[in-house]
């Protein structure tokens, strides 16, 4: 979920590169094997005076990414790095750095016209709510040679050309393959080596209530990849200056049926009004929609004393008190408990400590 996001902030950024007339590289993550930080997918994006948005490590590998950036820069041409992050710093690429992974980086050129014009093209995308694949050569002998870009719409339209039709029909079939499993991965077509990433749009968090404890929740969802939406039938609670950029401010009160609300499977909802009347109508209206997950600010005994009103016994969706039991105290605290609580539940985990778990830690 965090790559559909990270990816429109890199493009932003690119995007506001482009128009001053400035040079840029990307670096994404293409294969991984092993304890990694992060997943294929992961972009960082280098600009002409070496400045980094976005990541594809812990903060290990961006320094060394970086140079190779500003050389791909200025030459023009491509590069897939490889780095081993086990113990053994002599091999080549060897960090020495004792994660026991590898990682597969590849830099390309982002200020061509083809990529610009692939990069218009997910821009697009990435306000919808559809899923899409992106396409990228990343070694072969075919033209246009390394770091052709090809975008898939979930209708199967293809964005972008190798120069070959017929193999661009193969990345097409294989992208919409991709699509259904949601896998991203590097894989061979005849003669070339693609990266086919998947993006899926992230899931939704409906903040019901946006007092003084809705900006912090809304700020930590949003960075962890959520779209938010804030909804209150006071317009002092809707001050956009209070969220993030991008956040959706809706005016309306729980009984409102004429506005319209995310209220879809994907969604995931908090009710902190601090107003009993109103908490009790919003989790009455989300219990009849098919939202995912139902949190709920304030002690059991309030839940309880809600749910008997509305005459609704207990719905596994139903989380109250919401948050994990973190120890946390203020709306800082609080709203950082919530948003790992919701990120558990969207990747079906039960929360513990990474100690006490098995095996590769983004293992399924």
């Amino acid at each position: 979920m965090m790559h559909w996001q990270e990816t429109a902030r890199v493009l932003h950024s690119l995007g506001k590169l482009t128009k001053a007339g400035r040079g840029a590289v990307l670096a994404t993550v293409v294969r991984i094997h092993g304890s990694v930080y992060r997943r294929p997918g992961a972009k960082l994006l280098v600009a002409d005076d070496g400045v980094m948005d976005g990541s594809v490590s812990g903060g290990c590998l961006e320094a060394d990414v970086r140079e190779h950036a500003l050389n791909v820069m200025r030459t023009g041409i491509a590069r897939l790095l490889h780095y081993d992050t086990g113990t053994d710093d002599t091999t080549p690429f060897g960090l020495g750095l004792g994660c026991n992974g590898a990682v597969d980086v590849f830099v390309q050129p982002a200020d061509t016209l083809q990529f610009r014009a692939a990069a218009a093209r997910m821009v697009t995308l990435l306000q919808g709510d559809g899923v899409f694949s992106i396409s990228t050569v990343v070694a072969g002998e075919r033209e246009p040679g390394l770091g052709a870009l090809l975008v898939t719409g979930a209708n199967g339209k293809l964005a972008g050309t190798t120069g070959d039709a017929a193999l661009d029909r193969a990345i097409a079939a294989r992208a919409a393959q991709a699509q259904t499993t949601g896998v991203s991965e590097l894989y061979d077509l005849g003669r070339v080596r693609l990266f086919t990433e998947v993006l899926t749009p992230p899931p939704e968090l409906l903040v019901c209530g946006g007092g003084g404890d809705a900006p912090p929740l809304v700020r930590f969802a949003a960075e962890a990849g959520f779209r938010v939406a804030v909804v209150d039938h006071r317009p002092a609670y809707l001050d956009g200056s209070r969220y993030p950029t991008g956040t959706r401010l809706i005016e309306a009160r729980w009984d409102n049926a004429s506005v319209a609300l995310p209220l879809g499977a994907r969604t995931h909802a908090v009710v902190m009004t601090h107003s009993i009347t109103h908490d009790r109508g919003w989790v009455q209206r989300l219990l009849a929609s098919p939202v995912a997950y139902i949190g709920v600010l304030g002690p059991r005994a309030r839940l309880e004393d809600i749910l008997r009103h509305i005459d609704v016994a207990g719905d596994e969706r139903l989380f109250g008190p919401v948050g994990l039991d973190l120890g946390a105290e203020g709306p800082e605290q609080i709203a950082l408990s919530i948003v790992a609580e919701l990120l558990g539940v969207w990747s079906r985990r039960e929360p513990g400590h990474l100690r006490e778990r098995h095996g590769v830690i983004h293992a399924g």
